[in-house]
């Protein structure tokens, strides 16, 4: 790390250390003893800009004051039929990990239908203070990120009407949980793919392009190079399995409410929240978080844009015709 660099650790630090007290205690909740490394995650978020990193790491402590995001695993979704739902409309759990100890996240965007963003809020912070802490421990070194494994299986049109919450969800993850992925690696990806890829590519920052990989089929001999087979996605231990939460069984798919991840993760909350029910009672349903609404304005131009990628595909195969009248509806 260069001399500017660590100037610019310095100035930012001196920022924070001027916040009131409720935002210090928000602070510390999220670089949890690693206050440096996070300063610089939200500093190469905003491009080294100390003003712009400030005002983020401020509008992202007062975001988690606001929605009480520090309580968020106490809160269990409850009854468990309901928090079984939510895993299968929203595809993801923890697969493994690399052989360097980086948590391995799979996500079965092609099938999912994203339907609680809060859900996902919870997800990030069992994540950040409990999986990275025990990658951390057991390596001997400070674990700060994630490698996701992307499933487009299943990806079509109808999927796309969900622009406008996986919108809400990247936002939410650029905004508040800045630098926490290391790599992106996207499997069995279907030809729709690339019309919706030279839409969002351009409008991705480099820093994140760059963590992009694109991979040939379910990935699986690439994805070797970095982690153990046990650690692999199910959908990736060989070609087209998919991520159907019904391909495999519980114990091996960690889509699933019945994998030992979900289960953990599940338990944890309910225990952390036994010390709170005599305040107050748990309630059944899901809790709300205040979420970014994405500008219609922006949702309309990628929505536009892709319709028009998706007719270039269907002149250039003979499909013109059959694809004349298509529009994407934006949920």
């Amino acid at each position: 790390m260069g001399i500017a660099s660590q100037d610019a650790i310095k100035q930012f630090s001196a920022l924070v250390a001027e916040v009131d007290e409720s935002l210090k205690a928000a602070f510390q909740n999220i670089h949890q003893g690693y206050p440096t490394e996070t300063l610089v995650r939200f500093l190469k978020a905003r491009e080294w800009s100390i003003p712009n990193a400030h005002k983020m790491l401020l509008d992202c402590l007062n975001w988690r004051i606001q929605n009480c995001i520090d309580e968020i695993l106490a809160k269990p979704i409850i009854p468990a039929d309901l928090y079984r739902g939510i895993r299968d409309s929203q595809l993801v759990g923890l697969s493994g990990y690399t052989k360097d100890g980086h948590p391995v996240f799979a996500i079965g965007v092609g099938l999912s239908t994203y339907d609680k963003a809060s859900s996902h809020i919870q997800m990030n912070e069992y994540r950040d203070h409990v999986i990275l802490p025990a990658s951390t421990k057991k390596c001997g070194r400070h674990v700060a990120t994630c490698v996701k494994v992307l499933d487009m299986t299943g990806l079509k049109l109808s999927a796309l009407c969900q622009i406008k919450l996986l919108t809400i969800i990247s936002t939410i993850d650029d905004l508040n949980y800045p630098e926490k992925t290391e790599t992106y690696y996207i499997v069995n990806a279907p030809c729709i793919f690339s019309a919706c890829w030279k839409v969002v590519k351009p409008l991705l920052q480099e820093r994140t392009r760059r963590k992009v990989q694109i991979l040939q089929g379910c990935g699986r001999d690439e994805l070797l190079k970095i982690m153990d087979y046990a650690s692999l996605p199910h959908f990736c231990k060989r070609e087209g399995s998919g991520s159907s939460q019904h391909s495999s069984s519980g114990s091996d798919n960690c889509f699933s409410f019945d994998h030992h991840f979900h289960q953990q993760l599940y338990s944890y909350i309910k225990q952390q929240a036994l010390g709170r029910e005599l305040a107050a009672p748990l309630k059944q349903g899901c809790f709300h978080v205040d979420v970014p609404e994405p500008d219609p304005k922006g949702v309309n131009i990628v929505k536009t844009a892709i319709e028009s990628q998706l007719h270039k595909i269907g002149d250039r195969n003979g499909l013109s015709r059959s694809l004349s009248g298509l529009k994407i509806n934006i949920a």
